[in-house]
């Protein structure tokens, strides 16, 4: 192991290393206190800290960001931080004109490619949005089976594309508006009957309707989410200036 070839005292910082990032000790972003607090805190030389740090570095344990110092766990790539922003930036109507143009697609693949237990799967998840009682267990469960459905159509570019468009739905208030969108237009016996369509068609082998069944989902989606913003719009328009929503 690359621990037996250390000096003593640098063996040493590595197992104290080891017990604080097994400890619960470390703030919340995982930081870890400087060479030379660690240095002083388990009686070593910064130079045994340094070499403890490449060894957990190597294994993944710790990452360091220039100027800023060592972190626990691995190092991030950047893409959740980028995803977010873009996020931010974005709003329902621009997803909902991406998501159009992705599922449906991927809808065709998964009838190509789906597995058996797949398409078993999609079913189950279907009766689980609908025996779901509350709007984020709805979230959750209609989340997973969108995503179930992409990860079948066996393309992992695509799927990538997907979970950039399905992060959306970690935001609050993406998840708020799609729960008036269901319930303001008793939308949710509709939408069950629509993924139903959709898994049948994908059970039948048949890219063409399979894509269609998504397509038309998502139009319905899209209407109600129009029709909720522009009621919205049209209530802050007509609300006196300053009054709580």
């Amino acid at each position: 192991m690359a621990s037996n070839s250390l000096p003593e005292n640098s063996v040493h910082a590595l197992e104290k290393l080891r017990g604080l990032l097994s400890s619960d000790g470390l703030p919340a972003d995982g930081k870890l206190p400087t060479e030379r607090a660690l240095s002083e805190t388990f009686g070593v030389s910064r130079r045994a800290i340094r070499r403890a740090l490449e060894v957990l570095e190597a294994e993944g344990r710790v990452w360091r960001r220039q100027g800023s110092g060592t972190y626990a766990g691995q190092r991030p790539n950047g893409w959740s931080e980028h995803v977010s922003s873009l996020v931010a930036g974005t709003d329902l109507m621009e997803v909902m004109e991406v998501r159009l143009r992705i599922e449906p697609q991927l809808a065709q693949l998964a009838a190509m490619r789906a597995k058996p237990a797949d398409i078993d799967r999609m079913y189950e998840l279907t009766k689980k949005i609908t025996a779901s009682d509350d709007a984020d267990s709805r979230e959750l469960w209609d989340g997973a089976l969108h995503r179930l459905i992409a990860e079948s159509a066996g393309n992992q570019f695509f799927l990538t594309i997907f979970d950039v468009i399905n992060h959306v739905r970690q935001d609050e208030a993406w998840q708020t508006i799609r729960e008036l969108a269901r319930s303001t237009n008793k939308t949710r016996p509709v939408s069950y009957a629509q993924h139903i369509a959709i898994i049948d068609a994908i059970a039948a082998r048949n890219p063409m309707k399979a894509g269609e069944a998504m397509r038309e989902h998502l139009l319905m989606l899209q209407e109600s989410l129009t029709r909720i913003t522009s009621l919205d719009a049209q209530y802050a328009k007509e609300s006196p200036a300053g009054e709580a929503g």
